[in-house]
């Protein structure tokens, strides 16, 4: 789904539920993967568009999808837009309040990095700032202790915290996941905003991609996919 938001981004179409989620399904049935929740791929296997996702899914869910996949909406070069088009993305399939935040706040944190906007022990606070003055609940700065659940406030509390103690991606990595719980998701929203910082050293082992798949969607389509994103995604952006 990921994938999905950057190949939309790169696209300039409209910024639309609709469109997001034609998106959703036209990625998901051209290379079907296990890893969606299990409703959610049973879903997916029966619709055939975008307004027929939107027909059938029942969005209230306050749980870390939407933050999960909202890592390329922070290269966009306005808060206002990062704001807006995570809210849209996320409301497709995590209509609530927590849910739509923590998208926010998840591509809020690939925008500080990806802009150095100030140094990592801020970013909590400096998302803080924008939500509530948004309206949101806020409570990004507290830092995450513990195993962490399904809701996305957990995950992206728990990858805020690791990025204001990591020196290196690897640390990042490492901090995200001895949290215990879902760590896969803490750790694709922390190193989707680590990876775009000048602060934090890159040192993963390049173990971590050797032998990575390199069909049709594999790593090629992604590096490419990445230098498209952030050709295009550095001036203001019509929210269609």
């Amino acid at each position: 789904m990921s994938i999905a938001i950057a190949e939309a981004l790169v696209s300039g179409e409209p910024w639309t539920p609709q469109r997001v989620a034609h998106r959703f399904v036209e990625t998901f049935h051209r290379a079907r993967r296990v890893g969606y929740s299990g409703r959610f791929y049973e879903l997916l296997l029966h619709v055939e568009d975008g307004h027929d996702l939107l027909t059938r899914i029942n969005p209230a869910s306050d749980k870390s999808g939407a933050a999960m996949r909202a890592g390329p909406i922070g290269l966009l070069s306005e808060v206002s837009d990062v704001l807006h088009y995570a809210d849209v993305q996320a409301r497709i399939t995590h209509d609530t309040p927590d849910g739509i935040e923590a998208a926010q706040a998840a591509a809020l944190a690939v925008h500080y990095c990806h802009y150095d906007v100030g140094p990592m022990a801020r970013i909590g606070n400096w998302i803080d700032e924008r939500l509530r003055a948004a309206g949101g609940a806020g409570d990004w700065a507290r830092p995450w202790h513990g195993r962490v659940g399904p809701q996305g406030r957990m995950s992206v509390r728990a990858a805020l915290t690791a990025l204001t103690v990591g020196a290196s991606l690897s640390d990042v990595l490492h901090t995200s996941v001895a949290y215990t719980g879902d760590v896969d998701t803490v750790a694709t929203i922390a190193l989707a905003a680590a990876s775009r910082s000048t602060r934090i050293t890159d040192d993963l082992p390049k173990s971590l991609l050797d032998g990575l798949e390199n069909g049709p969607y594999g790593y090629t389509f992604l590096r490419n996919l990445d230098i498209r994103l952030q050709a295009t995604c550095g001036t203001s952006r019509s929210r269609g």
